[in-house]
């Protein structure tokens, strides 16, 4: 996903407490710049401040961030010879979403708290299925008639 002009993620969407891969194809990579950093914080105040050497790959810079619990990821980078690409004093700045909480399964542990009305419903939906095969079986022979009691012979 593109949200700016050289700078890729590996996501539709940055989430909080997610990791997130970052490509930058800008100007560090078209000068062939050998070292890049990207500089990151989080919030209006930049906290938990960090800087990342990035990996050179053919694709461009590349590196993994941890992103934590805040409002925005702010970031911007810098070379080996201490320049700065700070998208015009602006920095790089995006929101970051709450976790979608929709999969988290909820109150699972009232089922598993009494294990024997689950067998017990287990046993009774198989002795139902066993009434209604014998039911489905023997009925339409007694109506036919093609039903017959085994009659010993006393020889």
């Amino acid at each position: 996903m593109e949200l700016v002009k050289n700078i890729f993620f590996n996501t539709d969407k940055l989430v909080q407490n997610s990791k997130v891969k970052i490509s930058y194809t800008g100007t560090f990579f078209e000068d062939g710049s050998e070292e890049v950093y990207i500089h990151y914080g989080f919030g209006p105040f930049w906290d938990n401040l960090s800087e990342i050497k990035m990996d050179r790959t053919e694709l461009g810079f590349q590196t993994e961030i941890d992103l934590i619990e805040s409002d925005t990821f702010n970031f911007c980078f810098r070379n080996g010879k201490n320049e700065w690409d700070n998208n015009n004093y602006q920095n790089y700045v995006f929101d970051l979403e709450k976790p979608s909480v929709e999969l988290v399964a909820q109150n699972i542990s009232s089922a598993l708290d009494r294990p024997n009305r689950l067998r017990k419903s287990y046993l009774w939906s198989k002795k139902i299925r066993l009434a209604i095969y014998k039911i489905i079986t023997y009925v339409p022979k007694l109506i036919s008639g093609n039903y017959k009691k085994k009659l010993y012979n006393d020889n």
